[in-house]
């Protein structure tokens, strides 16, 4: 009886030790699958190479350079490159395969055909006039009598007695399109100016005590004066909910007989994900709700 114990003691010691070796292994295994994931997503990472051209809207540099840089981190030997040539030019580019996507701050025509918009962000336009102006609110009714050269005092809509000098962008620009399109002023406009950037309306605002123009809400700074529109003014809020009448999409435009390389795909869905919400929100613009 004594011995028939001390054999079943060993055998029960024995299968003891095997478990532990079993779960040792186990959790080994996890390990290695583990440690084999992240090594297979460095190793993409690491192999995802080649250049994506976008090029267009000038009104979209604030949110494609900060893809750029965050894109860059993720994948160091894939080179995205940004032309600021205008909406109409990135559609173009497109359309006729010089560019992977192109960037409008419009929708797209009707006409505009062989592509596909993409709307990636929203972005409102703020009608801008000089900080020492002392109108703070319009209409939008007021706004078109004023791009149309109908009203060309200020003290017409409760400012100074001071005549309205009204610049805006240049023909082809989304931003102009998106205003005048909103507004309801197409090819109606009378302008003192056209420029050729955003940046170049701001800096006129705002060395034109009488001027006032219109500027995308992620390259607004505080030199100028953002009135409200119908008593709402321009933020991600009120763009989001709709209330802020003045806005557009940022667009990425790809061409329909093509398909996207590895890259420019990758590009494309990193626009469209969680983390590229922040960036979007970082460069001034609206993420989607």
């Amino acid at each position: 009886m004594k011995r028939t114990s001390k054999v079943l003691a060993v055998l029960t010691i024995g299968a003891m030790l095997l478990a532990g070796c079993g779960q040792s292994t186990s959790s080994s295994a996890a390990n290695t699958s583990s440690a084999e994931q992240s090594t297979a997503a460095s190793s993409t990472a690491a192999e995802l190479s080649g250049k994506v051209a976008t090029g267009g809207s000038t009104s979209m540099e604030a949110v494609i350079g900060a893809f750029q840089e965050a894109f860059a981190e993720k994948y160091p030997d894939v080179d995205v490159t940004y032309d600021p040539t205008g909406s109409g030019a990135g559609i173009t580019g497109a359309q006729e395969g010089s560019l992977d996507i192109g960037l409008s701050s419009r929708a797209l025509k009707e006409d505009e055909t062989g592509v596909t918009g993409t709307t990636i962000a929203l972005d409102g336009i703020a009608i801008i006039v000089n900080s020492e102006n002392p109108v703070a609110d319009l209409t939008l009714e007021q706004l078109a009598g004023i791009a149309k050269g109908e009203i060309t005092n200020w003290s017409e809509v409760g400012g100074d007695d001071a005549e309205i000098v009204f610049v805006g962008r240049e023909a082809g620009s989304g931003t102009r399109d998106g205003f005048e399109s909103i507004v309801g002023v197409e090819d109606e406009c009378v302008y003192s100016e056209e420029l050729t950037a955003t940046g170049a309306v701001i800096a006129k605002v705002q060395s034109n005590a009488n001027a006032i123009g219109y500027a995308s809400l992620s390259a607004l700074d505080d030199t100028v004066k953002a009135v409200t529109v119908e008593g709402v003014a321009p933020s991600e809020e009120t763009v989001q909910d709709g209330t802020y009448k003045i806005q557009r999409p940022f667009v990425f435009v790809t061409n329909d007989s093509a398909e996207l390389s590895e890259t420019a795909q990758a590009f494309f869905d990193f626009a469209q994900s969680d983390e590229a919400d922040e960036l979007i929100r970082a460069a001034g613009a609206v993420p989607l709700a």
